[in-house]
């Protein structure tokens, strides 16, 4: 048994504990308790000893339900959602979106926006009456974000998404850059199939809109075209994906969005549109879209670890098990949280999205005995994720035999040809078959950095390479006060306990930054067959990586059929929150520690 580490403490009673709590295990009884409340009186306390053991097990809920849940906070257990902006129309004026923004966010939510249907700033004064354009309309979310009062250390998390054909896209891109602009933002592109098919083609890309440009822009060639759009220039397909891979490379954003890969690969791709995502990345969803998250620690689940008395082996049945209680505790949360805004109710209650996850992936890995850059360490995490998808859709067909299938749940897009259906085992399918789904999406790969301070003794965050086996990290105390904290590892605290102190660490662990960008690429291919939302993961590059090979890259993870991929180059300006001989903060983005998916 190891002792908790002082930092870990710290993030549980801050973030986690309600009055009165002091350990993990008080935490995950509240928890247990009022998630069973969903259940039939009398089977709720069944149930919460169910849910109790699973906890216990390595199987929690995301930030927002260990923090939530059976607490009168008003607040809501919902980590991720995605919302449209006010675009000046009498459904939704700016100011009302802006609103609605804001009570989603006070209430402990992070939001995503798809900012496309803004008018440019070249739009004539008309077109910008009712709505500013993009820029400017991201800053005032930004300050009204930050002008919300949160409770304890967590801050509001933002994602602005533009698509790659909007006028104003060059100026998106650029805004961050060398700035201390949209602090409470990651900022990412919407890149379609038929941008990336210009680049290689290198044709003229057209930055459309169908607000009125304003007279400079006509008088400069601005033209509209058959289809009610206005074509307000031509850029060189090139040149525009040249500057979107500069300032990925120089500012870590944007992250990129295959917009046509995530929505080819939804579930619902028949009845919804995709075109944002939450603020980390890991789930694409529509406007008022929502998803309830839940991790598993991996490195739960090993027996014989680093080959101590046996050969290092994953229980996958055990992993079965936990998954299926997992699903059924997600599916709860659904019934009980609060609602920022009745128009997520109907959204969730429609589709009841859920995304059981992990942690502790790349822990895993080294108590395997297995590089992380490897093809037996991509295998071993395959067969993770496979185990996670059959046996979370398995049970969500089994909570549709008790309890009804998704409102709005249809057998094709699950069972025709081309479907996901087509990938899951008979026995699964079958099931499905007679009884439908109650869930539309069920896997989802989050960032974890919180959680698994809190309730996994500092493991590697959800699928990320571990950072360091020593650092130091800057945690943020009661009254706005900063210090540094010492992080050890666990599966490095595990390896220690076992073995001689001048033994030197084998060569399977593998920190993040000794991992080409390649490999980490390669294990985002590995696991995204697996999972029907996305996954949240940062690719480190070399201080000195070039745009161009960051262009190459970025192609690659198209081809590769990823649904986003977003880059960090260390950088010494950048402001450090982490600190092992100190290397700035691992993402210049927010995802690290935004608090909302973990």
């Amino acid at each position: 048994m190891l002792d908790q580490q002082r930092i870990c403490a710290h993030v549980m009673a801050d973030r986690y504990a309600a009055p009165g709590e002091a350990t993990a295990s008080q935490i995950y009884a509240r928890v247990a308790h009022a998630l069973a409340k969903a259940e039939a009186p009398e089977r709720r306390t069944l149930i919460a000893q169910e849910f109790l053991r699973n906890m216990e097990m390595g199987a929690i809920g995301a930030g927002r339900i260990m923090a939530n849940a059976g607490t009168s906070a008003h607040a809501t257990m919902i980590n991720c959602f995605v919302q449209p902006v006010g675009v000046g129309s009498p459904t939704l004026p700016f100011d009302s979106g802006l609103e609605q923004a804001c009570t989603t966010l006070a209430m402990g939510g992070g939001v995503g926006y798809d900012f496309s249907a803004l008018p440019p700033s070249s739009a004539s004064a008309e077109a910008k009456a009712a709505t500013p354009a993009v820029c400017s309309a991201i800053d005032r979310y930004d300050a009204a974000c930050r002008s919300l009062s949160f409770q304890g250390s967590r801050r509001g998390a933002q994602m602005a998404v533009l698509s790659c054909n909007h006028p104003d896209i060059l100026d998106f891109i650029r805004a961050k850059h060398g700035r201390n602009r949209w602090r409470t933002f990651n900022i990412s592109v919407a890149i379609t199939d038929a941008f990336l098919v210009a680049v290689q083609q290198d044709d003229a890309w057209p930055l459309v809109h169908p607000a009125l440009p304003d007279e400079r822009s006509i008088s400069m060639g601005a033209l509209k075209l058959s289809n009610g759009l206005w074509q307000y220039r031509r850029e060189p397909a090139r040149s525009l994906w040249a500057t979107m891979a500069e300032e990925a490379t120089h500012s870590s954003e944007p992250g990129f969005l295959y917009i046509d890969t995530i929505n080819r690969a939804n579930n619902l791709r028949a009845i919804e549109t995709l075109r944002a995502t939450n603020p980390c990345g890991e789930q694409p969803l529509p406007e008022y879209g929502c998803c309830v998250l839940g991790p598993i620690n991996l490195t739960r689940l090993v027996n014989h670890s680093f080959g101590i008395g046996g050969e290092p082996e994953i229980d996958m049945e055990k992993l079965g098990k936990m998954v299926r209680t997992q699903v059924r505790m997600l599916d709860d949360v659904i019934e009980l949280t609060r609602w920022p805004l009745p128009a997520q109710a109907k959204e969730a209650f429609s589709k009841r999205r859920i995304g059981v996850g992990i942690t502790g992936l790349a822990d895993m890995l080294a108590m395997l005995q297995l590089h992380y850059a490897s093809e037996a360490g991509r295998l071993a995490a395959r067969s993770v994720a496979c185990c996670i998808r059959d046996n979370a859709y398995a049970a969500s067909a089994e909570l549709a035999a008790e309890r009804a299938p998704f409102p709005l749940y249809r057998a094709d897009d699950y069972l025709a040809a081309g479907a996901i259906g087509d990938f899951l085992p008979p026995d699964v399918v079958k099931a499905i078959k007679a009884h439908g789904l109650r869930n539309s999406h069920l896997v989802s790969f989050a960032p974890t950095g919180s959680v698994s301070l809190a309730f996994a003794d500092g493991c590697s965050s959800g699928i990320e390479p571990a950072f360091d086996w020593v650092y130091r990290r800057q945690i943020q105390l009661p009254g706005a006060i900063a210090v540094d904290m010492t992080v050890e590892n666990h599966a490095w605290r595990l390896w220690k306990q076992s073995h001689a102190s001048d033994l030197p660490l084998p060569g399977y662990f593998q920190k993040s930054a000794d991992i080409a960008p390649e490999d980490h690429l390669a294990m985002l291919a590995a696991l995204q067959p697996y999972v029907d939302a996305s996954i949240s993961k940062t690719i480190p590059v070399p201080g000195d990586y070039r745009p161009e090979r960051a262009q190459a890259l970025f192609i690659q993870a198209w081809k590769m059929g990823l649904k986003g991929v977003t880059i960090f180059r260390p950088d010494r300006r950048l402001a450090a929150v982490i600190n092992p001989s100190f290397r700035a903060r691992p993402s210049a983005r927010i995802t690290q520690g935004c608090g909302t998916c973990g």
